[in-house]
This record gives C-alpha cells, structure tokens and sequence, in this order.
C-alpha cells in the first residue's frame, strides 16, 4: 500500500517551488510517460497492474511500484488517471547561450501564461518539426503538471529554453530574421518567409511586450476573412502558432 507521506510528496510536486527544489516534474498516463521514457529515465513509477512499460521488463526507476486505481487517484492530478504516474528528473532550462541553432526556424514565447496554451504550442512545435523554443521568464512554466499533459509527450522531442529575450535577440546577427504577429502587421500570406530565424509568440491578452515588438524585423498579420469584416478580436495563441508554423513550413518545403 502506498503511504500518505509519498502520496504528499507527489501532490507537492503540483508546485513549481517544490520542482525547483526536488529538481523533479510528473507526467501521467501511457502515451506522456511512455514517450518521457524515451528521453529522461524516470524516478519514480507508480502503476496498476495492466500498465507495460514502452521498455519492456525494466524501467530503470527508483521506486516502481504496482497501485490499485484508488490509489492511483490519491496521487493523480487528473480527474481519471490513466494507469501510470511517472516522476522524472528536472531538466535544465535556464538558456547557456545566446545563439539560435544554425539554419533552424524556432519559436520563441513572451509571456505565454496559460498552461494549456504553452502545452499546446509545443505539441505544434514538435509536429511541424520545430526543436527550439525560447520562453521568457514570465512564461508558465512547461513543467506544470497541466503543460506536461498538453504537450502529450512532445517535450520528449522539443527544448525548452528560458532567457531574456530581448538579450537573446540583441545577441542575434543583424541578418537574422525575427518574426511577431502583431495586429498592424503584414498579411502572413504575402510575405517572403525563411526556413531559419525565430517566431515570437505573445500574451494571451496582450501581444508582445513592447521591448520585444521594438525588436521583430518582420512584422505578420494572420488576416481575417472576408476582409473588414466584423470578427473575433484575436485568435488564441495556441491557435495561431498553428496557423504561423504551417505557413512556414508549407512555403518551405
């Protein structure tokens, strides 16, 4: 039977201090884990009894233990858990440097806040083949128990990096292209586009920060339809990320 004070420890875990201090993050249910496992080699695995691990007959974790569902519910942070509750390693996030990979587009994020948003935008990173991702410090956390489950295992194949970034861009060569949307920029559509650079995604409510929208060389409008018609103030961040990364790559490839 699991004990109370391993059931509280992973309910601390829902915190970022507690991440930051344990150096720890959870994920839940077979497809998240089963593709973390690919990546980070867990800590602790907590299971019922029909759960396989993608690994085969070793896990490699700590603790490894066999829950009943009841159990499992105690220390989920779903509403209905999905068989496996993983605890992995903390990565390294903090940015090393101030250079983007060469000759690869990535994505940059200012002030994102919502959980399911950041989530959600790595799952379209990870899907149009973007690796890199550049988050300001006022963006969620992407260890967040609710980001983790949006992402449904894409961070096992993106990086997270977080930085100023407006140092960031500042240290970028001039001929760098750095791409915003922003409400009195130009139609996406009609706009030369490159295979490299960053895309700068901004606040749910706000857009982008006035010290990043100083910065962007390339400012892009996802137009609305039919034109000057009455719309939708904005789109959701999520949302256009997906709109933006498509373009881009269906130019380019």
């Amino acid at each position: 039977m699991i004990s109370k004070a391993r059931i509280k420890f992973v309910h601390t875990l829902e915190q970022k201090k507690a991440r930051i201090r344990e150096q720890l993050f959870v994920a839940e249910g077979p497809k998240v884990v089963g593709e973390l496992m690919a990546r980070f080699q867990p800590k602790m695995l907590f299971h019922t009894a029909d759960w396989h691990s993608p690994l085969g007959g070793t896990t490699g974790a700590e603790t490894d233990e066999t829950v009943s569902e009841e159990e499992l519910k105690k220390l989920s942070f779903l509403q209905h858990p999905q068989q496996v509750l993983a605890v992995f390693p903390l990565p390294h996030t903090e940015a090393t440097n101030m250079e983007l990979p060469s000759q690869q587009l990535c994505l940059a994020l200012d002030g994102v806040q919502d959980p399911g948003n950041v989530g959600t935008i790595i799952r379209v990173a990870d899907w149009f083949g973007i690796t890199q991702i550049y988050c300001s410090h006022e963006t969620a956390d992407v260890y967040n128990p609710k980001v983790v489950q949006a992402t449904m295992g894409s961070l096992a194949r993106v990086d997270i990096h977080y930085t100023d970034l407006a140092a960031l861009i500042d240290h970028l060569p001039k001929s760098c292209p750095v791409y915003g949307t922003l409400l009195d920029g130009n139609n996406l559509y009609q706009q030369e586009l490159s295979n490299q650079g960053l895309i700068v995604m901004g606040n749910e409510g706000k857009g982008l920060t006035d010290e990043i929208r100083q910065r962007v060389n390339h400012r892009l409008l996802i137009p609305n339809y039919p034109k000057g018609r009455d719309t939708a103030e904005s789109l959701n961040v999520a949302i256009a990320t997906a709109i933006v990364c498509a373009e881009f790559r269906r130019r380019i490839e």
